[in-house]
């Protein structure tokens, strides 16, 4: 199992990953890091586990947040699917009459047109 070293409040660690994950854990630790400098450039040296505390609060936060929004998104996407599906069964409706009334329409025609030839050769 591969190890990354990585570095969060100026303290460095050593952590395990799956084949393949390793820049990923490198890249989550040091959005975790840039939240901890966030909170060390707003409070000072206020205690590595107090920063440690509220960064993973606030990604913890983040997480909530973006739980919140997918949900919402997939609220609008059921109201899309719904609203898709009232207009193809209305689209379909609407071939259906167009079609019956070409259908209508093509025999009219033909009758009219019965009678134009059977005016012009005098049955």
């Amino acid at each position: 199992m591969p190890e990354v070293n990585v570095e969060i409040n100026g303290r460095k660690f050593r952590m395990a990953c799956e084949d393949g994950q390793e820049e990923h854990l490198a890249s989550l630790a040091r959005e975790f890091n840039a939240h901890v400098e966030q909170f060390k450039g707003s409070f000072g040296e206020i205690g590595d586990n107090r920063l440690t505390v509220m960064a993973g609060i606030a990604v913890l936060d983040e997480l909530a947040e973006a739980k919140r929004r997918i949900e919402q998104l997939r609220g609008e996407v059921d109201q899309v699917a719904q609203e898709k599906a009232l207009v193809e069964s209305r689209a379909r409706a609407l071939a259906a009459r167009f079609t019956k009334n070409m259908a209508e329409t093509a025999r009219k025609i033909e009758a009219v047109a019965v009678v134009i030839d059977e005016t012009a050769t005098g049955k």
